[in-house]
């Protein structure tokens, strides 16, 4: 799995639920990371294509990991991220 520190107060709805991780909480779950993606992305009016377009990724990547397929390479999703000022760190999986 793959981690991702948040820095700011972000809140992100999964099922109807509304879960806000606070300054230095570890997210572990690449739906998490495919869903604060896909919210910000909409936040900033794009839409896939363009979004895929301005990061220099491929559109179909850009699916996938608004999908939160777990096979993906961290550079890119860290690419991704880098759009919204985030990163991704890869770390020890919690149990």
């Amino acid at each position: 799995m793959f981690q991702i520190y948040i820095n700011t107060l972000l809140g992100i709805i999964i099922n109807n639920t509304l879960t806000l991780y606070p300054i230095g909480i570890i997210i572990i779950d690449m739906n998490a990371i495919g869903k604060f993606l896909k919210e910000e992305r909409k936040k900033a009016g794009l839409t896939q294509v363009e979004f895929a377009m301005r990061s220099g990724l491929g559109l179909r990547f850009v699916r996938e990991l608004e999908q939160g397929k777990e096979t993906v390479r961290l550079d890119k999703v860290n690419q991704a991220l880098a759009m919204f000022g985030m990163e991704t760190v890869p770390g020890k999986k919690e149990e």
